[in-house]
């Protein structure tokens, strides 16, 4: 087969519009290097997705194929891939300056992917790996938190064990983050959700507790007896709540963002209490093909053992459909309505 069925755009237009995504056919790339060709078998959506579809033109007369979320079967590899073989079930989040995943091909470096959680159905494992590896960075990387294995902890630990508050935590990000921190350190988690439903999703996750972020967050802080937090993971909408940060974060405590905020943010509140700003980008790696880029194929396998072992678990909201340019509309449309929970997944073309 030379041609493969994809969807793409080729021009920048509101998601409304009828030509916002198009069912397309393109050539089937061929493997070399360090390459993997996988056939797609499901992805997921991200918020990464729309912004790029929305600012991001192929060149004229083009069509641009994106998403950055996949799971398939290895069917060819690149004369230097050593990792993987046809027949392996992989996923992976990708590189933001390939062709992205919402193709039943695509070519993938080796040194990005995972082995596929082989307790989950495609559907499952695709909502993982760009969430996955984004709480992983900020969790390890940014935060710089150390894992525990040990159960029981003194009292002593019990009054230092750091406290994370995720901003928007039942997003995807934020529904991996709380299941990393609670499976793999001693931090408490206080999450935050404005719905009902929304705030049964991070609970039922792991979260210690939970607070509105439509209301001042010292005073709900306060009423639960914290009077600082160690950690800040700002996962949506950061302009809005970066005023109340200094206040609520102990002496050396760290912001991690992951966001655009819509306008500039004044980093030196942060000045007086010694905190920091971190910025997680999990493409960092791939676009710029970092010295230690095989990490993000590392951490996948962490998180794939983790599911196997019943510790954490898939971060599915809503299976849309078959993967073709009508239900990638649909998830767009939800995901830039912002009222998304967990992630939204297509399988099958």
């Amino acid at each position: 087969m030379n041609t493969m069925k994809a969807v793409g755009y080729q021009s920048c237009l509101p998601i409304t519009d009828a030509k916002a995504l198009e069912d397309i056919v393109v050539d089937v790339p061929v493997a070399t290097g360090r390459d993997l060709l996988v056939k797609v078998s499901a992805i997921a959506v991200n918020p990464v997705d729309f912004k790029i579809r929305q600012n991001v033109a192929p060149e004229l007369g083009q069509h641009k194929v994106i998403g950055w979320d996949a799971v398939g079967e290895v069917v060819a590899a690149g004369e230097l891939a050593k990792g993987f073989k046809p027949g392996d079930l992989v996923y992976y989040a990708g590189d933001l300056n390939r062709q992205g995943s919402n193709a039943e091909y695509q070519l993938v470096d080796e040194r990005l992917v995972g082995n596929k959680p082989k307790s989950l159905t495609s559907a499952e494992a695709a909502a993982l790996p760009l969430t996955s590896i984004t709480a992983w960075e900020l969790l390890f990387e940014h935060f710089a938190i150390a894992e525990q294995n040990d159960e029981s902890l003194s009292a002593n630990e019990l009054a230092t064990a750091p406290v994370v508050l995720i901003i928007g935590a039942a997003g995807g990000v934020g529904s991996m983050l709380i299941q990393l921190i609670k499976t793999l350190t001693h931090a408490k988690v206080v999450a935050t959700a404005s719905r009902e439903s929304s705030a049964a999703w991070v609970k039922e996750l792991g979260a210690d507790y939970v607070i509105n972020h439509r209301q001042p967050l010292a005073e709900q802080l306060q009423t639960l007896g914290i009077e600082q937090v160690t950690h800040i993971a700002s996962l949506t909408n950061t302009q809005d709540y970066f005023g109340q940060y200094p206040e609520i974060l102990a002496p050396f405590g760290k912001v991690a963002l992951i966001d655009d905020p819509e306008k500039p943010l004044d980093i030196m509140k942060l000045k007086p209490k010694s905190q920091s700003l971190h910025i997680e980008f999990m493409f960092a790696r791939s676009m710029f093909n970092a010295k230690d880029i095989a990490k993000q194929s590392q951490l996948l396998n962490r998180v794939s053992d983790l599911i196997e072992q019943g510790k954490i678990k898939t971060t599915v909201g809503k299976h849309i459909g078959i993967i073709n340019a009508e239900n990638l509309v649909r998830a767009h449309a939800e995901l830039e309505s912002g009222t998304a929970i967990g992630k939204l997944v297509l399988a099958g073309f």
